[in-house]
């Protein structure tokens, strides 16, 4: 799986974040920052996370959450890593 086509989701699953306003999607890169850029809550993250699981077919360990960043790189990474574990 490419990482824009990781991007593409997580944008997906973010436009179904009430807190997130649309118009901060548009031109999301790997350098977004969730809660800086996006004003997600950081009780939010979570929920993000819950979805990219379904939504790629992956399982995230508590300690890949837990060291989880605040970028879309850092998503992208943990998607990658979920799947090559598989």
């Amino acid at each position: 799986m490419e990482r824009q086509q990781i991007i593409d989701g997580l944008v997906e699953i973010l436009k179904t974040v009430r807190t997130i306003a649309p118009e901060k999607l548009a031109g999301i890169t790997e350098d977004t920052d969730f809660i800086a850029d996006l004003n997600t809550p950081s009780t939010e993250m979570i929920n993000i996370a819950a979805k990219a699981e379904q939504k790629f077919g992956v399982e995230f360990d508590d300690d890949d959450i837990d060291g989880l960043g605040s970028t879309v790189k850092d998503f992208v990474d943990l998607i990658i890593r979920a799947k090559e574990r598989e």
